[in-house]
């Protein structure tokens, strides 16, 4: 994760900066602090980069407030690559990019949310207000890390912007819903973990049945919505049989 800067409003907007990665990648940095605008500028790049197909670029990786371009440097240098980057850096203020909205479904309920009566006392907000906090706003994928189709999202509410647990767990059920550093995430496999757990989710983010494996792409909004245990236990044998699929979670317009 770049930064461990809890999500900021209006972050001050910076020139974006050339960093080379030794021969075979050039990142391009744009700010230093975990904020919509900043990611906006990073996706808004990586769009414009990849319309513009430049040679000798592999591929590119948008976090949150920055850009690796990957690069052949049998065909190019970061020098090189730099130079045909500047023209495409954007200017002034943009837009999000337009990406899908998915409805995730997530148990709050008893063993799936070992947080969650923690997290309403810390926050005075109970256990039904964090559920109601948590499922309000639509939450904008930041970027991808960490582990395969594991979507950095945000912000949360200020109310639910909790720094890390103190102390990490080393095994946690995937589908495990966590908030931490004004974010929210799920897990997509069993795997160690420092956020605090207020649900569980049966949707698989990686499965490599589907032809894009990846469920979340940065750029798109998530919503959450509660189910009862019931719900959830039948949507993941669903999962696990590979039926169901993003067209049964993706907002339709």
């Amino acid at each position: 994760m770049a930064s461990e800067t809890i999500a900021q409003p209006k972050a001050k907007a910076s020139p974006p900066r050339f960093v080379p990665m030794g021969d075979t990648a050039l990142m391009v940095v744009f700010g230093e602090v975990i904020d919509r605008d900043v990611n906006a500028r990073v996706l808004a790049f990586d769009a414009a980069l990849r319309e513009a197909a430049l040679p000798g670029v592999i591929e590119a990786v948008p976090t949150f407030c920055s850009l690796t371009v990957h690069l052949d440097p049998c065909t190019t240098t970061p020098a090189e690559v730099a130079a045909r980057l500047a023209p495409l850096l954007p200017q002034g203020g943009v837009e999000r990019p337009e990406g899908r909205t998915w409805n995730l479904p997530v148990c709050y309920d008893g063993d799936y949310a070992p947080d969650l009566a923690e997290v309403g006392e810390r926050t005075g907000l109970g256990r039904d207000g964090v559920v109601a906090a948590h499922t309000r706003p639509a939450y904008d994928v930041f970027m991808l890390g960490f582990l395969p189709g594991f979507g950095f999202m945000g912000p949360v509410e200020p109310a639910l912007a909790l720094n890390r647990r103190a102390e990490p767990r080393t095994r946690l059920p995937a589908g495990s819903v966590g908030i931490a550093i004004g974010l929210t995430c799920i897990y997509p496999y069993e795997s160690p973990g420092g956020w605090h757990l207020i649900g569980r989710s049966p949707v698989a983010l990686f499965d490599l049945r589907r032809s894009t494996p990846a469920l979340l792409t940065p750029g798109d909004k998530v919503r959450f919505e509660p189910v009862d245990a019931a719900a959830y236990e039948a949507l993941l044998a669903r999962a696990k049989a590979g039926t169901l699929g993003p067209d049964d979670l993706r907002e339709q317009a």
